[in-house]
Protein backbone atom coordinates (compact mmCIF):
# COMPACT_ATOMS: atom_id res chain seq x y z
CA UNK A 1 0.00 0.00 0.00
CA UNK A 2 1.64 3.54 -0.87
CA UNK A 3 -0.07 6.77 0.71
CA UNK A 4 -0.39 9.38 -2.06
CA UNK A 5 -1.50 13.27 -1.61
CA UNK A 6 -4.13 12.58 -3.67
CA UNK A 7 -6.09 10.66 -0.69
CA UNK A 8 -6.03 13.57 1.41
CA UNK A 9 -7.97 16.10 -1.32
CA UNK A 10 -9.05 18.43 2.20
CA UNK A 11 -5.31 19.01 2.65
CA UNK A 12 -3.68 19.86 -0.52
CA UNK A 13 -1.42 22.06 0.91
CA UNK A 14 0.70 19.12 2.52
CA UNK A 15 2.91 16.82 1.05
CA UNK A 16 3.29 13.40 1.70
CA UNK A 17 6.24 11.55 1.74
CA UNK A 18 6.38 8.36 -0.29
CA UNK A 19 7.05 5.68 2.05
CA UNK A 20 6.28 2.02 2.61
CA UNK A 21 3.25 0.77 4.78
CA UNK A 22 2.86 -2.70 6.15
CA UNK A 23 -0.01 -3.98 7.72
CA UNK A 24 0.89 -4.71 11.41
CA UNK A 25 -1.54 -7.56 11.39
CA UNK A 26 -0.07 -8.88 8.46
CA UNK A 27 3.85 -8.53 10.60
CA UNK A 28 2.19 -10.23 13.66
CA UNK A 29 0.87 -13.22 11.31
CA UNK A 30 -2.49 -12.68 13.09
CA UNK A 31 -0.98 -12.51 16.46
CA UNK A 32 0.37 -9.75 18.41
CA UNK A 33 3.69 -9.89 18.54
CA UNK A 34 6.61 -10.40 15.89
CA UNK A 35 10.48 -9.67 16.09
CA UNK A 36 11.82 -7.43 13.82
CA UNK A 37 15.54 -7.65 13.14
CA UNK A 38 17.52 -4.49 12.50
CA UNK A 39 21.57 -5.32 12.13
CA UNK A 40 22.13 -7.77 14.88
CA UNK A 41 19.36 -6.19 17.43
CA UNK A 42 16.20 -7.90 17.96
CA UNK A 43 13.24 -5.65 18.79
CA UNK A 44 9.83 -6.80 19.67
CA UNK A 45 6.53 -5.33 17.70
CA UNK A 46 3.68 -6.03 20.00
CA UNK A 47 -0.32 -4.83 19.43
CA UNK A 48 -1.86 -4.10 22.73
CA UNK A 49 -5.80 -5.11 23.17
CA UNK A 50 -6.60 -1.38 22.70
CA UNK A 51 -5.03 -1.71 19.39
CA UNK A 52 -2.03 0.24 20.02
CA UNK A 53 1.54 -0.20 18.72
CA UNK A 54 4.09 -1.22 21.56
CA UNK A 55 7.83 -1.62 20.05
CA UNK A 56 10.91 -2.25 22.21
CA UNK A 57 14.28 -3.56 22.08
Amino acid sequence: MTINPTDFPSLPHIRLPQVPVHDATALTDGGNQALIALGDQLYNLRITRAGKLILTK
